[in-house]
């Protein structure tokens, strides 16, 4: 027996929705219809309440199934007070209450307020509510694809697991199937409200009717019998009908909610104390119109001043806690952090950490970050690997690992390259931004903002998107702002590789060539040479843009002149005598060099102020005559620099190495080569002449 009762509570709701429809048939007791009618209009008020303090429209999922279930409640409870209505013109004491209420002695007034909430029901709240519905089903249908796709990107990405796709794949379809069926149960809304008029007019007429057939007597007291019945169960089956109307809106209109509706309108309405503060000076400056109530508008603009001024000040007071709050969370963070350091670092192998250098670092500012980011779709890094991979095949050295970190103290669209700790370089990059460089054919000027391209300093601009295509079509050559940023750190990359090469990057470069040739290595390392020398031979090499990669003849270059090993810098131009077929191709275009020559005078003088020492031969010569050597070489080097970009002066083998030196820290970015550097199949062309009688003139 129990655990029959046991089965049936279980399955109460399956019993009374048996119930409901039952109801539409067998006539029910005057007291039963009473407690159904109530128990709908409390029915109505809890649903109406729930979709109030739910967030989102998800946690009432079965809001449409509730909405058919009360709709069939109440048409059943419509027709079995129909059915008492015309039978006896009597319908329960809760409809008999109703009626006396809301007619208040006068039946035409009653109805005609009976009709007005009716209508206001069909008209307003039930058609705008099928119309939310509506348009959120075929917008939730329509972004289905969209969604489904961001959730892909963010598991693709690492931002989620799969769990975590799947719930919220499993959300969006809820959501979809919710709204889709939020569409249809509107229908029900709309068809009882159309039911119930069609019933009220039934009540009436045919009461009426009925009344006048069946039982006689004065047509007026017939008219208010069944117009007090027929109001009272019009507002019976009416007043839940607004109710769940009410919360059909209601959780159809909750899209951009993100707590409950009494969170949201407190929130929102308390917001902004200024909107009140406008409000109650309206409603005080109302009162200069004739007629209005004075003391009505006085009163409620004071409420409303009041109210803006105790919203303001329990604002600011929120917002001071608040900072206060942060400040001391903020605080304890800092005392958490720095006990936490403090105890990190009470090993004092941990301080040594704090020595190490990075040999190369980039600091980028937030805006620039998206383009490092590989996970925003950024390039940069993928960059970083090309250039790498094509420096160590063109020079032989692998560039080292660039440690990329963001830094909120620098410009949002500055970035900033440094080497072994110390800044070299920085630029300035304008994302969603191309950088225009006029390339000598530009025929109209296009709007931008003027700056300096920060590899080679060239003048140019910055353009938006929408006038790419203009730019494109005047002339302009139109570079990305991630090849700006990978053009000006190669060109860093280039001019400090001879500082980047490292003795472990040198150590693994010989183990690389004693795979192959293993006996050179041998004979050399570390018998005549260590590798700090070589590595100081091939730093010399790099800095002046000779490539590294024949480390075989270099070897072997180094061990055939290991009798001047003490003066690196003639044991290097031996090295780069070994080295002409690939200096010449490096500096030749089709096999032809244009240089500038060095007169003889000059050479003679350069030899004769070369002094040796235990430590290597230096130049010692008069300021006056190098300044006038650095002079005259300037003058030719500006009568050709707008034709050949890349100078080169070429000198006898031993005049080199002094003359580079001697122009290095006034005119750093020339090319310097001997006739001994050069392969006999080159073509030379002599463009100009460096001459002491050209300064004496």
């Amino acid at each position: 027996m129990n655990e029959i009762i046991r089965k049936l509570l279980s399955n109460s709701l399956v019993l009374f929705i048996i119930f409901i429809v039952l109801a539409i048939i067998i006539p029910l007791p005057s007291w039963l219809l009473d407690f159904m009618i109530l128990l709908n209009i409390a029915l109505s008020l809890i649903i109406l309440v729930m979709t109030m303090f739910i967030k989102e429209a998800l946690e009432f999922s079965v809001f449409p199934t509730v909405l058919l279930i009360t709709t069939v409640l109440r048409l059943s409870l419509n027709i079995s007070t129909t059915r008492g209505i015309l039978s006896s013109g009597y319908a329960g004491e809760v409809i008999e209450a109703f009626g006396n209420f809301v007619m208040g002695g006068d039946a035409i007034v009653g109805f005609l307020i009976f009709i007005i909430i009716v209508l206001v029901n069909f008209i307003v709240i039930t058609k705008g509510s099928e119309r939310v519905s509506e348009v959120a089903a075929r917008f939730t249908l329509d972004a289905m694809p969209g969604k489904q796709m961001a959730i892909d990107a963010d598991l693709n990405s690492g931002l989620i697991n799969e769990e975590q796709a799947k719930l919220r794949r499993s959300n969006i379809q809820r959501e979809a199937d919710f709204y889709g069926s939020m569409d249809g149960a509107t229908k029900f809304v709309k068809g009882d409200a159309i039911m119930s008029i069609i019933t009220t007019l039934v009540n009436l007429i045919g009461g009426v009717i009925i009344g006048m057939i069946r039982d006689g007597g004065d047509i007026m007291e017939i008219i208010n019998t069944y117009s007090l019945a027929t109001v009272g169960d019009g507002l019976c089956s009416q007043i839940p009908a607004l109710l769940i109307s009410v919360a059909t809106g209601m959780i159809v209109t909750r899209a951009a909610s993100q707590d409950s509706l009494m969170n949201d309108v407190k929130a929102q309405f308390t917001a902004q104390p200024f909107v009140l503060l406008i409000a109650g000076i309206v409603m005080i400056v109302m009162m200069v119109i004739p007629g209005f109530p004075t003391i009505v508008l006085l009163v409620l603009g004071a409420l409303l001043i009041v109210a803006a001024v105790m919203l303001d000040r329990n604002k600011k007071k929120m917002a001071e806690l608040e900072l206060a709050q942060r400040a001391k969370e903020e605080a304890r963070e800092m005392e958490k952090a720095d006990k936490a350091d403090n105890d990190y670092f009470r090993d004092i192998d941990n301080v040594f950490k704090l020595l190490n250098v990075e040999p190369i670092e980039m600091e980028f500012g937030y805006s620039l970050l998206r383009l490092v980011d590989e996970k925003s779709g950024g390039n940069f890094i993928e960059r970083v690997v090309i250039f790498r991979k094509q420096f160590a095949m063109d020079m032989g050295m692998v560039i080292p690992s660039v440690r990329m970190t963001d830094n909120p103290e620098i410009n949002p669209n500055q970035y900033i390259i440094k080497i072994k700790g110390e800044e070299v370089a920085r630029g300035e990059i304008l994302v969603d931004h191309y950088l225009a460089l006029d390339s000598g054919d530009v025929t109209a000027q296009v709007e931008g903002i003027d700056t300096v391209e920060p590899a080679f300093g060239l003048p140019a601009k910055w353009i938006s998107e929408d006038k790419k295509i203009m730019a494109d079509v005047a002339g302009y050559t139109l570079i990305d702002p991630v090849s700006v940023m990978i053009t000006h750190w190669s060109e860093i990359m280039k001019h400090y590789a001879h500082e980047l090469l490292s003795r472990q990057d040198v150590n693994t470069m010989v183990e690389n060539v004693k795979k192959t040739n293993p006996i050179i290595v041998d004979d050399l390392i570390p018998k005549v040479i260590s590798v700090g020398y070589l590595q100081k031979v091939l730093s010399n090499l790099l800095r002046e843009g000779i490539p590294i990669r024949d480390l075989e003849t270099i070897l072997e270059t180094l061990g055939d002149h290991a009798n001047v090993l003490k003066d690196m810098d003639i044991v290097t131009e031996y090295v780069r005598q070994a080295l002409k077929r690939t200096i010449t191709r490096r500096f030749a275009e089709a096999n032809s060099l244009r240089v500038i020559t060095l007169d003889t005078q000059i050479e003679d003088m350069i030899v004769s102020s070369v002094k040796k020492s235990d430590q290597g031969s230096y130049l010692a010569m008069a300021p006056d005559l190098i300044q006038q050597i650095v002079a005259v070489t300037n003058r030719e080097i500006d009568k050709i620099k707008d034709v050949i970009p890349n100078v080169i002066i070429l000198t006898s083998p031993v005049v080199r190495i002094y003359f580079k030196k001697l122009t290095d820290q006034f005119i750093p970015n020339i090319t310097v080569l001997s006739y001994s550097e050069i392969d006999a199949t080159a073509q030379i062309q002599a463009i100009g002449n460096i001459s002491l009688s050209t300064v004496t003139a």
